[in-house]
């Protein structure tokens, strides 16, 4: 492919600074780490070489050249139909957790292999693990309660030489748990993130999802789209179309993140001492209050909020700790002075 015109110095809106993807992203480059990617890239209306967004196979492709550029995993696939997330804005969860641990070390980033976190639902692109373990050295256990989406994740980590030793995959065999039967007695974590389920029903799912394809068909029209996500875009107007993908699990569970999140503060709180900090992604304001609330009820020492956006959409991590000042004290000291 001829090198076009491209613009990658424009910095992204919102991202964290030590976050690779806060610039346009350079199409010429990520050609030249991954071929694959040639044919779904082409000029738009001004010239500038843009993707189909709103194409799930675009997306998916996309994704296998942004890890195997700036985090140098070679292999990468996941099965039809299921989550294939937007990296940047998962790295962003990545580097703020990082200056959470931080914040809790004197201003140093704790990072090695013997740093532990657990990605609950991690899902078949086992991305969170795989940006934490390559940007940081951590090791990850992931946990999910789909069979395939830990067969993938685990054929991902065997299949690259750069993620071996780093990650872990645990099944979790009853679906209405979350830390119980993934985190074992002896088990020691620095910290967990999550992305919950955001919709309360497979019906909320799809209309969002409709919602979300319009409004990257409307923006790509305004910034000047492709011909190929101009056809793509008239040819799925009445279609809903996952464009990130996405199964049952990953998407939507009964009474949606809230529900969700308020199990994940039940059961942290019967495991106060095998994690420095758990956390989780809050996309819905409004649930905030009473997450505080469940918080407090399970007496959460210290509680912190931390917002991030990406362009217009804003979305926020809640953390949480049981650990005692002298109990953290105590932890970085064995843990984070190695």
């Amino acid at each position: 492919m001829t090198q076009k015109k491209n613009k990658p110095t424009q910095k992204k809106k919102g991202l964290h600074p030590r976050n690779p993807h806060s610039q346009r992203y350079d199409f010429n480059a990520l050609i030249l780490s991954c071929p694959d990617l040639t044919p779904f890239v082409a000029e738009n209306q001004f010239g500038d070489l843009s993707v189909d967004f709103s194409d799930p196979a675009t997306v998916k492709m996309l994704n296998k050249a942004l890890l195997h550029h700036f985090y140098n995993v070679e292999n990468w696939d996941i099965p039809l139909g299921y989550l294939c997330p937007p990296i940047p804005g998962r790295a962003d969860y990545i580097h703020h957790i990082a200056d959470l641990l931080a914040k809790s070390n004197e201003g140093v980033i704790p990072q090695g292999k013997h740093i532990n976190g657990l990605d609950i639902g991690m899902g078949a692109n086992c991305v969170y693990p795989i940006i934490g373990h390559r940007a940081y050295g951590w090791r990850f256990v992931g946990s999910d309660v789909d069979a395939l989406s830990i067969k993938s994740a685990k054929f991902i980590v065997d299949s690259n030489r750069s993620l071996a030793g780093g990650i872990k995959c645990r099944l979790q065999k009853k679906s209405d748990n979350i830390f119980t039967g993934i985190i074992n007695a002896n088990d020691i974590f620095d910290f967990t993130m999550c992305n919950p389920p955001f919709h309360a029903s497979l019906e909320e799912a799809t209309a969002g999802s409709e919602r979300k394809v319009r409004n990257l068909s409307t923006n790509a029209h305004k910034k000047g789209s492709n011909k190929k996500a101009e056809l793509f875009a008239k040819s799925n107007t009445n279609k809903p179309v996952l464009n990130f993908g996405g199964q049952k699990a990953e998407l939507w569970c009964p009474g949606g993140e809230a529900a969700f999140i308020q199990r994940m503060i039940t059961e942290s709180s019967d495991k106060p001492e095998n994690c420095f900090w758990y956390s989780t992604l809050v996309s819905k304001k409004e649930n905030l209050p009473a997450l505080y609330k469940a918080l407090k009820q399970v007496n959460a020492v210290d509680v912190r909020t931390i917002d991030m956006a990406q362009g217009q959409k804003v979305t926020r991590v809640v953390a949480w700790t049981f650990l005692s000042k002298e109990q953290q004290t105590q932890w970085r000291e064995e843990r984070w002075s190695v």
